[in-house]
């Protein structure tokens, strides 16, 4: 009768595992600020550019935004052939006629506004939108034109206005001419407030500068997307300024909302009703 023996396993053996290199698509994930998590971009853009964990807002373009708030096909575009100069020939690091043409290139857009009329289930409306991919969303005298004309329109047409903001302030490259903006867009507002017609503003991350100092905060209703950064100087500036603590939240939308700056912070999801609803009532 043979003899068993006992095998025992070579602890010294080394086993290799061959792995295949996978080739990830660059921009297929993205981590998502506020939840820290790994996010599909698929995903993210089904959920209207937001968390599906945790509802992050990311930011979107003008075009992205027209698409999530108006019906489709309804927009038609106005004044997208202003485009802006450079009146004082304004040199930095980079050369301000520089950045115009780099700016176009990467958006395909003649300057941070875009502004026409659309329909919001089916309310006819006049839409304006700042984009904060094109010089982040500064308002220079093409912004200003814009804008005015499409409050004009508004007026004239005895239509409600939705203005919505996304932008680091007045362009600092036009410097006396942006800033006279703020008066002039204001002023227009004023006229339409006095047709008794309807401004809705919707304040995005970021709404800053001169645009928070003026026509952003002069809407009707004020509603706020969440988390949304809203302030005139940034918090880092303030800090550094007066040599205090700021309260925690301090410039985002709930902390303003608390305060009685803004009247509503809606979810991009449930903008397009609310928006439809405020026209059914104030109209």
């Amino acid at each position: 009768m043979a003899e068993l023996t006992e095998v025992v396993p070579d602890t010294k053996m080394r086993f290799t595992a061959t792995r295949k290199n996978v080739n990830v698509p660059a921009g297929l994930w993205l981590g998502c600020p506020g939840c820290a998590r790994m996010v599909y971009r698929k995903e993210m853009e089904e959920h209207l550019h937001c968390c599906p964990y945790c509802g992050h807002h990311f930011r979107v373009t003008a075009r992205q935004r027209i698409d999530i708030l108006v019906d489709p096909g309804s927009f038609e575009e106005r004044d997208a052939a202003l485009k802006a100069s450079d009146p004082l020939n304004f040199k930095a690091k980079k050369a301000y006629a520089q950045q115009l043409r780099e700016a176009r290139e990467a958006t395909g857009a003649g300057d941070a506004l875009i502004s026409g009329l659309a329909h919001i289930k089916g309310r006819r409306v006049v839409l304006a939108v700042l984009d904060f991919s094109f010089l982040a969303g500064s308002m220079g005298t093409v912004v200003g034109e814009k804008l005015t004309r499409a409050i004009e329109t508004a007026t004239e047409s005895r239509l409600p206005l939705i203005v919505v903001s996304c932008s680091g302030g007045a362009r600092m490259q036009e410097s006396t001419l942006s800033l006279m903006q703020m008066a002039k867009t204001s002023a227009a507002l004023a006229r339409h407030a006095a047709a008794g017609l309807l401004y809705i503003s919707l304040l995005t991350d970021p709404t800053t500068g001169g645009v928070t100092a003026s026509f952003a905060m002069l809407g009707d209703i004020i509603y706020a997307e969440p988390g949304a950064m809203i302030g005139f100087a940034g918090p880092r500036t303030i800090a550094n300024t007066i040599r205090m603590e700021l309260p925690e939240g301090f410039q985002r939308a709930e902390f303003l909302q608390e305060k009685g700056f803004v009247d509503h912070i809606i979810p991009r999801q449930e903008l397009r009703s609310v928006l439809a609803r405020a026209i059914d009532y104030c109209c």
